[in-house]
């Protein structure tokens, strides 16, 4: 069973084991009919999955109202928490019991956790990205290609996938370069000092983007074979693209959209450009695959490995709503 509660709803205890997604559109999200079947396949169908909807940049007490309801009452079992990752974690980070190295270092949350009444945050979004990047790379891209990642949007994802070239450099399996886009200017000087507290990484540049055309002109000078990544939530969270018709994408570029259901309209841009550009396109399933069942492992306390056969019996099982 799956519900949603609004903004300006009243959190009632849970009556069964729970576990809650943290968005802005949750009742549209594939994961609603997954988790019921998921849940029957892991051996966990006492379960249930329950939506809260937030409004984008909420204010601070409405996330400390879901977190500390989560901790406090006894059958809500955690989150994954999605979009809002960064506001919460600034938001509520007083109120978590133990917080996971990564999540300290990327001031992010994506899953809440419990053991007892003890409310744990962790950051799955580094791992979750790479896995998601293994499958749309080949192996050893950046060896043979001296090339850039352009990541339009500076939110908790973008910063998660930035993180993982870090401490890459002498392997040769980083790109030459990241180049970030944000509307917020201040979000962008937050992402550059988190990004260089991790350590050596990539030449890091940061553009101001207010409006799409600024991103245009990004996407339109980046090298040949360069990823271009969605991160802004535009597609998903709300409609539209970062970019605008006249972008233009780079030649045997690689475009990746964190998004996989919405109206994708940035990933219909690419495809216009797909036989001409040479270009290699993935939405966001993979990265959906990954989060969840990274999540859902934590806060139903079931191991799930990212590949193997009940990796893959659960990623067969989502085709249903593919």
């Amino acid at each position: 069973m799956t519900k949603t509660f609004l903004p300006g709803d009243v959190l009632t205890p849970a009556k069964v084991p729970t576990m809650y997604f943290i968005g802005v559109t949750t009742a549209k999200s594939s994961i609603r009919p997954v988790f019921t079947l998921w849940a029957d396949i892991l051996n966990r169908p006492e379960f249930e999955l329950v939506g809260i909807d937030l409004p984008l940049r909420a204010d601070p007490d409405l996330y400390r109202n879901v977190v500390e309801f989560i901790k406090k009452d006894p059958l809500s079992r955690g989150a994954l928490v999605t979009t809002h990752k960064v506001q919460l974690y600034r938001a509520c980070q007083d109120l978590f019991d133990n917080i996971d190295p990564v999540a300290q270092a990327l001031h992010e949350v994506s899953c809440l956790s419990k053991e007892g009444l003890a409310l744990r945050a962790t950051a799955k979004d580094p791992s979750t990205s790479v896995l998601a990047l293994q499958s749309i790379l080949p192996d050893t891209y950046w060896e043979s290609h001296d090339t850039d990642v352009v990541c339009l949007g500076a939110g908790g994802s973008a910063l998660a996938l930035a993180s993982h070239f870090v401490g890459n450099l002498t392997s040769k399996s980083a790109p030459r370069r990241i180049v970030v886009t944000n509307r917020s200017a201040e979000r962008l000087k937050e992402f550059r000092t988190t990004y260089e507290s991790l350590g050596s990484g990539p030449e890091l540049e940061l553009i101001h983007s207010p409006n799409p055309e600024v991103n245009d002109e990004v996407v339109s000078a980046a090298p040949p074979g360069s990823l271009i990544v969605n991160a802004t939530g535009l597609g998903k969270d709300a409609p539209g693209s970062p970019l605008t018709k006249a972008s233009q994408f780079p030649q045997d570029g690689y475009v990746w959209d964190f998004n996989y259901r919405g109206d994708l309209l940035f990933l219909d841009q690419a495809r216009a450009q797909q036989a001409k550009k040479n270009l290699h396109i993935d939405d966001g399933w993979v990265y959906f695959l990954h989060g969840w069942t990274q999540a859902i492992s934590e806060v139903l306390r079931v191991t799930i490995a990212p590949t193997g056969p009940l990796f893959d019996t659960l990623s067969s099982a989502a085709r249903v709503v593919r």
